[in-house]
């Protein structure tokens, strides 16, 4: 279901107002992370809409055996799944169950009671896009254990504020992590090595596209690196000054060698919608 608001307003309340679903409905998908406001996966009954935010409501998805986001791929060992925007791929002290790895395991669990799930790598809260998980802790130790050496590419698309001033590049700095979980470029070079790939795909006045593929997997790398040469991504808040309700970057490609299969496999997701409202 979609539905598109014609004023300002809070989440819930503005569809117990607008729409005809149930009180107890509309709290039920919240719950079970099934609205999306402008593309961002939410749970919180007081989200903040703006007039012609757009709402989808997946309400054919609302029982256990199914999950609120597209599985690319799924075998034996694996599965892999387009992870929305807002949404922790695994617990922190302050969140145990609104997370990516809490729902591929309840998934898994209404389909066999004995099933498990473990992370294989993960994505930022506010990245979006292909996350793989193991369904066995062999297959989970076996790509840990060499994933450089498995993974081929992971690529990314962003949007950046700005023009840039060379239409590709390669970006190495060392990073390092204050207490507070706060990445930063160390002037010694004596952080994690972190090498970002760059390359212009279109822009317009206010913002720049990137193709972004990474060498190494860091956290928050990408956009630390984008904000150190003065182009933060956009809706970043936490390493740039934005009011955007989502961060514009989607991890859109993963392309593995599978030592289990022996074969490589490649797995894609669609760029969401609200980045080609930044630059058609």
């Amino acid at each position: 279901m979609k539905i598109i608001s014609n004023s300002d307003g809070e989440l819930l309340n503005y569809l117990i107002e607008n729409s005809n679903i149930s009180h107890k409905n509309i709290k039920k998908y919240l719950k079970n992370g099934l609205i999306y406001v402008d593309g961002v996966r939410t749970t919180k009954y007081n989200y903040p809409l703006k007039k012609n935010s757009i709402i989808n409501i997946e309400t054919k998805k609302n029982n256990s055996g199914s999950l609120p986001f597209e599985i690319l791929y799924e075998d034996d060992n694996i599965i892999v799944v387009d992870k929305p925007s807002g949404l922790l791929s695994i617990a922190t002290s302050k969140e145990k169950e609104e997370t990516c790895y809490h729902l591929v395991r309840e998934y898994l669990k209404s389909k066999n009671k004995n099933a498990k799930v473990f992370i294989i790598h993960r994505l930022d809260k506010d990245t979006s896009g292909v996350l793989m998980l193991a369904k066995n802790e062999y297959t989970k130790n076996i790509f840990q254990k060499n994933w450089d050496e498995y993974v081929k590419e992971r690529s990314y698309i962003a949007i950046v504020h700005g023009k840039m001033e060379k239409r590709e590049g390669k970006l190495t700095y060392f990073l390092k992590e204050t207490t507070t979980n706060l990445v930063y470029i160390s002037k010694n070079k004596d952080g994690k090595k972190a090498i970002t790939n760059y390359k212009v795909l279109k822009e317009n006045d206010n913002y720049s596209k990137l193709y972004i593929t990474i060498e190494t997997g860091r956290k928050n790398q990408i956009r630390v690196s984008m904000s150190h040469i003065n182009h933060p991504i956009l809706g970043d808040k936490k390493y740039g000054e934005d009011k955007e309700k989502r961060l514009f970057l989607h991890a859109n490609r993963l392309e593995i060698f599978n030592p289990i299969e022996k074969k490589k496999m490649v797995f894609n997701s669609k760029i969401p919608n609200e980045f080609n409202s930044k630059i058609k």
